[in-house]
């Protein structure tokens, strides 16, 4: 354990202090150790919780701390420590000792320290707690900025909105119609002792996670793992057999595929990097499905379309992710305040781009995976003000307000515009 300690220091290090991504760093880290999957999950719950709550800890360390640290990989052993010994159910003795002999391991001077701070937050853990409270970002476990944004926009229901973002996010999978009925799923899932239960049309959430190798027909494309809010983007396009379609900003495919499933269409999956439609493809190739395939920005349509206009068009947009933060708390560190108007520029870019592709009569579904109004309706609202021909259609869709679903305990945060080119 104190090598799974020393690494997740090393990783929250690299992505606060160093902008990396989470996702990539682990990945890089997991390919040269960690062989058993008790150890990946170990160090993976480590760096996840450590980094979900980052200000919180950060916090607590400050006030223990007679000194600031300037090594920050000590700094964030620490860190990593205090999460455990807070949110975590291991014994503290076991904790306090592993970190210290982590400590050792790499500066044999510091295991002293190591030792007295996490002592003294045991001792003073309760006081600890009641003064993190008393501010904002510590309290919440969010930058500033993004408190004041949420609470601006949501009032009330900012609390709520920011506590579920700190909640583990539910495991749900999506039934390819195609191969079996939710019911008949849902049964061959109990069968392996696996309970799940149904979110909405398609849709079912594991009471626990499992790895994707204990899912009955995973690799024969009989389910894909897919958020239940993200499920909706397919299904609000209304997509018929026959129809040209294209998939806008494509990967990893999860869309992409679920439209495959809802007709048979003739789909084309544009992203801007390659590597990433390589996650297109394997997920194509997984459901045994086709589609084409092109690499460029969907921003620039005359680098990659033929002229051939579309009767469905998918701008699932390049957004903050803030209402994934659940599943990427890295991202709660990452982004900065301006950060979200760069991200409304491009999207409406996105838009004005991709609107002459379209046919009239045509649907256009915007989709963001942000809870934030600048991303979300007022791009929405500069759009239609500039497009006579735009009409944006009322949607259906439970537990939704002016487009906006809120992460809850079914699903995560996700904004949908459905947009109609009069004839």
């Amino acid at each position: 354990m104190q090598l799974i300690q020393l690494e997740a220091g090393k990783i929250v290090s690299k992505v606060v202090h160093g902008g990396r991504n989470l996702t990539q760093v682990l990945t890089e880290t997991l390919r040269k150790q960690f062989d058993t999957t008790q150890e990946r999950g170990a160090l993976q719950d480590l760096c996840y919780g450590t980094l979900r709550y980052y200000s919180r800890l950060d916090f607590m360390l400050d006030s223990l701390l007679e000194r600031p640290i300037p090594d920050t990989a000590l700094r964030n052993l620490l860190l990593v420590a205090i999460y455990q010994l807070q949110y975590t159910k291991a014994g503290a003795h076991v904790i306090v000792d592993q970190a210290v002999k982590a400590a050792k391991s790499s500066n044999p001077a510091a295991s002293g320290l190591v030792n007295a701070v996490l002592r003294n937050f045991l001792r003073r853990q309760s006081a600890l707690l009641e003064a993190a409270d008393l501010k904002e970002e510590s309290r919440y476990a969010y930058q500033e900025w993004w408190v004041d944004v949420v609470k601006a926009q949501y009032g009330t229901r900012a609390d709520e909105i920011l506590e579920e973002g700190n909640r583990h996010p539910p495991m749900t999978l999506r039934v390819n119609a195609r191969q079996a009925s939710l019911t008949e799923y849902q049964t061959m899932l109990a069968a392996q002792d696996i309970v799940a239960t149904v979110v909405q049309p398609g849709a079912l959430k594991l009471e626990r996670p499992v790895p994707v190798e204990r899912l009955p027909k995973f690799n024969e494309g009989w389910i894909s793992v897919q958020d239940a809010g993200a499920q909706y983007a397919a299904k609000l396009l209304d997509v018929k057999d026959g129809m040209h379609v294209l998939d806008a900003c494509s990967a990893p495919g999860g869309k992409t595929t679920h439209l495959l499933e809802l007709a048979k269409i003739d789909l084309l999956a544009v992203d801007k990097e390659e590597p990433r439609l390589q996650r297109v493809r394997e997920n194509l190739q997984r459901l045994h499905m086709e589609a084409r395939i092109a690499c460029g920005d969907a921003a620039r349509p005359k680098d990659w379309w033929d002229g051939r206009l579309f009767q469905r068009i998918l701008a699932d947009v390049p957004c903050s992710a803030s209402g994934v933060v659940r599943r990427h708390p890295d991202i709660k560190w990452l982004r900065r305040a301006d950060d979200i108007e760069s991200f409304a520029v491009q999207q409406k870019q996105i838009l004005d781009s991709l609107w002459p592709l379209l046919e009239r009569d045509g649907k256009l579904l915007y989709a963001t995976c942000t809870i934030f109004a600048r991303e979300n309706q007022r791009v929405v609202a500069a759009f239609l003000s500039q497009h006579n021909d735009a009409v944006r259609l009322e949607l259906s869709v439970p537990g939704m307000s002016d487009g906006q679903l809120l992460p809850n305990e079914d699903h995560d945060g996700f904004f949908y515009a459905l947009l109609h080119k009069q004839a």
